[in-house]
């Protein structure tokens, strides 16, 4: 009784943790969503969906690929809110709520596929999925506003063609280099 009662806590006490991280992707992705609306593209997005397809296909960890769905999903709600944008269509809170509604798309049918949620898929006590893309959704706002601190050190122009993809994309590599020869 005493063990079962201890794992209740334990898991209540994580899910306040899974929680907590899913509100910060929420509040990153509306905050950050409004900074960099004009900046993304279609080119970012696909390549950032190789990205985690091909990592997946390699059977790296989880940590490591799902950094690329951190990305892929702070990718899909600008350009979705881009979207939306040009053809007139918005409403209060439109951020808030594309975010919730794909963190809804991404992570409940993991959760139902047993990658979410699995108790033998956790690092430092929080989900594989959950830690990695949060790391990538972090990183990949890095690696934007590198690109334009890139562009404002050089008069508001590229350093080198397609920088704009380019960039954010090497600091998810690089990022997932460093995971998967920690991990």
């Amino acid at each position: 009784m005493l063990l079962a009662t201890s794992q209740l806590l334990i898991f209540l006490k994580m899910k306040q943790i899974s929680n907590k991280i899913i509100l910060g992707l929420v509040a990153v992705g509306f905050f950050g969503a409004k900074a960099t609306m004009a900046q993304i593209c279609q080119l970012c997005v696909a390549t950032i969906g190789i990205g985690l397809g091909l990592s997946r296909w390699l059977g790296i960890d989880d940590v490591v690929s799902s950094v690329w769905i951190g990305a892929l999903l702070v990718s899909v709600i600008l350009w979705t809110l881009i979207y939306l944008k040009k053809r007139g269509w918005s409403f209060q809170d439109d951020g808030v709520v594309i975010t919730l509604a794909y963190i809804l798309l991404i992570y409940i049918p993991l959760y139902y596929a047993g990658i979410i949620g699995n108790p033998e898929n956790k690092i430092l006590g929080l989900d594989k999925i959950i830690f990695g893309s949060s790391i990538g959704l972090v990183v990949i706002f890095a690696g934007h506003w590198t690109n334009l601190y890139m562009k404002k050190k050089n008069n508001g122009k590229a350093f080198f063609a397609f920088q704009k993809v380019v960039v954010p994309v090497l600091t998810l590599i690089i990022t997932s280099l460093i995971l998967w020869i920690i991990i």
